[in-house]
This record gives C-alpha cells, sequence and structure tokens, in this order.
C-alpha cells in the first residue's frame, strides 16, 4: 500500500477523483485550443502597455544604438542604420504615438524589430521585447475608439493571451500601404480608350479643357433642351387631359457658361480648386468681377488675370508678419488648455512668418505648456531658410519684441524658446501625414490650392488627428461647415471648427 493510498479516506476519494476528471478535462481543453492556434504575434512593451505585430511581418529582432542622422525628415525617424549592408530607415515607435521618451547615454543599444512590409524593410524601436505569443484568430476582438491613446486606425484589433491585453497595430497602415492601394485605385477611374498623350502630359489636359470651351457649352446646352423636352413629352402623356386648362410654358434658366469657363481658369492659370470650401466667396466675387470687366470680357486670359481675380481672397497679412491685432484675435480664439504640452501643426508654412508669429502668440496663450509646433511646406528653399529668417527693425519692435533676441552680429533673431517649439519640415500633406493628436490645426488658404479629392482627404485628416477639446482655423474666406461634421466659432474677426 502506498503513501498516497493510505492518505486518501473514503471521504476524499470521491472528491480526489472528480479533481483528476476536472484536470483532465482543462487539459483536454488547453490541446484542443492550442491544435487551433492559427495567429502567431510579436509582443513588445510601449511606455508600460503591451502590443503585438503580426509575425509574418517581422524579419528579425536586433539591438543597435548608432544611427545616423537624416535631415528634413518626419520626428519619427530618428535616423537610418546599415543593417549588413542595407541600409534602413529607423523609427521610434514612442515618437510616432507620442507617447515619453526615456533619455539615452551615448552607445546604449536599443530593442529593434526589423519588419518587412512588402519590398520596403523598416526597424522599430520599442522599450522591451517580449515573446511569440501564439492565438486563435476568432479571439481577435476590433478596437474600441475610447480603448488607447492612440489613433484607432493604426490598430487592427486587440486580444487577450497569458492573462494580458495586447494592442494588435495594423503595420500596413502605419507604413502606408493603404496610400498605395489608393492610389492604384485612382488610376481606374481613367477610360481605358483615353489617350495615353493627354493621361500623362497636363499641357495637352488643359488644351483639352480650355480650347473647345464654347464647343462644348453650345452641346451641352443642346443635350439638356433635348432632355427637358423628352421629359416634357413623358409627363404630357401620362398626365389626363384638361383641354380647358392652357398649357404653362416652361421658363428656361439660363446657363451662366462664362462662370464655369471661370472656374476652369482659376484651375489652369491660378492653381486655385473652387469646391465647398471656397465656392460661397467665388460667386460673390464672381458678381463683382463681372462689373469691374465692363466692356473687356469676364473670361480670364493668363495668369494675372487670375492673380486679380483671387487677390481679395488670400487671408489677411499672408507672407507677412501679423498685426498686433490679428495676434491678439488667434490669442482669444485659443481655446483654455491646461495640458503640459500643447501639438499645433501649420501646413503650408511658407517662409516662416506665420509660423513664428503663431508661436509667439503659442507661448504668450499657454505659458506653463510645451508648445510643439510642426510647420511643413512643399517649398524646400523656404523651409530650408525659415530656421534662420531674420526680424526687420520695425517688426521686432513691435507686439513681438518679448520674443526677440539679438544676435552676435546685431541682426534680430528669436528667442531659444520660440526656436526650440518649431520643427520646419519639407512634407506635402496630401501625403500621409504621420502626427501624433493635435490641440490646434492652423491651415490658411491651403484647402483651395489643393485639388477637391485631396482637399476631402485632408479634411478627413483634420477630423481624425484633432482633440476633442481642438480647434482648427483655416483660410479667411474658407469654410469647413458645408464639407464635413465641424462645428463654428468665431471669436472678433477670426473663426475656428471644432469637432461637434
Amino acid at each position: 500500500m502506498t503513501i498516497e493510498s493510505i492518505l486518501i479516506t473514503e471521504d476524499t476519494a470521491d472528491s480526489k477523483t472528480d479533481l483528476i476528471a476536472k484536470t483532465q478535462e482543462d487539459l483536454n481543453a488547453a490541446r484542443v485550443k492550442q491544435e487551433t492556434i492559427d495567429f502567431k504575434m510579436v509582443t513588445f512593451c510601449l511606455s508600460g502597455k503591451d502590443y503585438a505585430i503580426d509575425i509574418m511581418y517581422v524579419k528579425e529582432i536586433a539591438k543597435a544604438g548608432q544611427f545616423t542622422f537624416v535631415p528634413n525628415t518626419m520626428p519619427f525617424v530618428i535616423g537610418v542604420y546599415n543593417l549588413r549592408g542595407d541600409i534602413i530607415p529607423i523609427i521610434d515607435m514612442r515618437i510616432f504615438f507620442n507617447a515619453p521618451v526615456p533619455e539615452y547615454k551615448e552607445g546604449e543599444l536599443r530593442n529593434l524589430l526589423i519588419l518587412k512590409v512588402e519590398e520596403q524593410t523598416f526597424g522599430i524601436v520599442v522599450d522591451k521585447i517580449d515573446k511569440v505569443v501564439g492565438v486563435q484568430k476568432s479571439s481577435i476582438q476590433p478596437p474600441h475608439p475610447l480603448f488607447t491613446d492612440i489613433n484607432v486606425k493604426y490598430i487592427s484589433g486587440v486580444v487577450e493571451a497569458n492573462k494580458r491585453l495586447y494592442i494588435l497595430l495594423d503595420i500596413e497602415r502605419i507604413f502606408n500601404k493603404s496610400t498605395v492601394d489608393a492610389e492604384e485605385k485612382k488610376a481606374v477611374k481613367y477610360p481605358q480608350s483615353a489617350p495615353m498623350m493627354q493621361m500623362n502630359n497636363p499641357v495637352a489636359q488643359i488644351s483639352s479643357k480650355v480650347e473647345p470651351k464654347k464647343e462644348q457649352a453650345a452641346q451641352n446646352n443642346s443635350a439638356q433642351t433635348s432632355s427637358k423636352a423628352s421629359a416634357k413629352e413623358e409627363v404630357t402623356e401620362k398626365m389626363p387631359e384638361e383641354p380647358s386648362v392652357s398649357p404653362v410654358k416652361e421658363e428656361k434658366v439660363p446657363v451662366d457658361n462664362d462662370y464655369q469657363f471661370v472656374l476652369e481658369e482659376l484651375k489652369t492659370f491660378g492653381k486655385f480648386n473652387v469646391s465647398e470650401v471656397n465656392e460661397e466667396w467665388v460667386k460673390y466675387r464672381y458678381e463683382e468681377w463681372k462689373k469691374e470687366r465692363t466692356g473687356k470680357g469676364v473670361q480670364l486670359q493668363n495668369e494675372n488675370d487670375a492673380q486679380e481675380f483671387l487677390k481679395s481672397f488670400w487671408s489677411k497679412h499672408t507672407d507677412g508678419w501679423w498685426s498686433k491685432e490679428y495676434a491678439d484675435a488667434v490669442y482669444n480664439i485659443l481655446p483654455d488648455n491646461s495640458a503640459k504640452q500643447i501639438v499645433v501643426w501649420n501646413p503650408g508654412c511658407g517662409k516662416g512668418m506665420e509660423t513664428y508669429c503663431l508661436a509667439c502668440v503659442l507661448a504668450k496663450r499657454y505659458p506653463e505648456s510645451k508648445v510643439r509646433l510642426y510647420a511643413q511646406d512643399i517649398d524646400l528653399l523656404n523651409v530650408s531658410n525659415a530656421p534662420m529668417l531674420s526680424i526687420p527693425q520695425e517688426v521686432a519692435d513691435g507686439w513681438l519684441s518679448p520674443f526677440v533676441a539679438k544676435t552676435a552680429s546685431g541682426s534680430n533673431t528669436f528667442n531659444q524658446q520660440i526656436k526650440d517649439s518649431i520643427l520646419f519640415e519639407y512634407h506635402d500633406c496630401q501625403h500621409t501625414n504621420a502626427l501624433p493628436m493635435i490641440d490646434v490645426i492652423f491651415a490658411r488658404d491651403l484647402l483651395s490650392v489643393i485639388n477637391t479629392e485631396a482637399q476631402n482627404s485632408l479634411i478627413k485628416d483634420f477630423d481624425e488627428k484633432i482633440k476633442g477639446n481642438g480647434i482648427i482655423i483655416i483660410g479667411d474666406n474658407e469654410k469647413l461647415s458645408g464639407t464635413s461634421e465641424f462645428g463654428e466659432k468665431t471669436v472678433g474677426s477670426i473663426t475656428a471648427y471644432n469637432k461637434q
């Protein structure tokens, strides 16, 4: 007789049998679950939270500490790295997701996940690489918008494993594969029979729109008249005859072909795209334009005509220093915000005067916060020269004076606080804008100089990136109210938009 049989009394034998049976059931259930694992992920930590990536994207795990800095890149790209002869970009996921980044000592190694998305290889820096975890695909649940600080569009799901909840990142979305797919879909819109010269040659496209305008207008009017006549005959056949009532003669609404031509000419000569964002101003300006052009012809003949038409469209102090009145108006419309860091996006920053004025207003409005202002433009020369911009004496003596310092040569420049708050970047906002969640978007007149499809995409980006208490300021003669679910707020001469 064994010791175990001696210790098992008659009263405990049944319970022992039940326990063994239950344990066997658990083992069988675990074995079945293990057999049905169909998804593996590499798990890691960022700022104390658990994340995961589909193992199919992970090429290898590495440690490195020496990265070569590349100028004029997004802030989360901390450099490039030589991986056995392949030069790959290194992205710090903490900066990408606006999470705190610990200070590193010189030469200290960092944890890298080397990823491959299609033909592109990237390295991402994380706090800690954990392990490979296998789960069932059916157990992955869609993310809740309030679940995490990360923009929900970068998350493919959440899953629980080993009593830990992992946030599964959408690597293809983060590294912009979706944008490539979208561009491929755009190409389908061109008819297969379209001449290649018109598809690839912008001059041919412009000519095809400008030259036959009057002929197209006549055809359109003829088609409209024919369509109306057919519709009228169809209705007459269906309606009962009333001989005692005389038929009402339909009044035709004249089509203003000149207005349609002006819209095309603004696009051709002024690089200005009319949409819901600015159509109200364009219609008002067109009526003024007709009066100004009496005896000269309404249509725009060249770039000078387009500039003359648009001269009153551009916002106050475009490409210039702000007046005290305008700076005060911006100050008054900025919302209360006690956050430690205020994130601001200024796409289309131009030569930098606007950006510096905005940075000074922000420093005055939020003296206890750290301001981070992302200023972007597609003019490389402007972006390169902006950090070295000097201030004229008459401007330095005005409302900007508290933020002005003298250089060794005696010229006026901005103090270190203002300079440190601004990051000038060469970037086209029509591409991926991988920025943290934003408190203030300042994009005056930018929407009107990009095409309608890009306008809609950028407005959607505004909606996704702006915080709940954030505001969006666009051009003086632009509106968001007709294009999206934004609320409108006006203080003094400035109108701002926020999430409703």
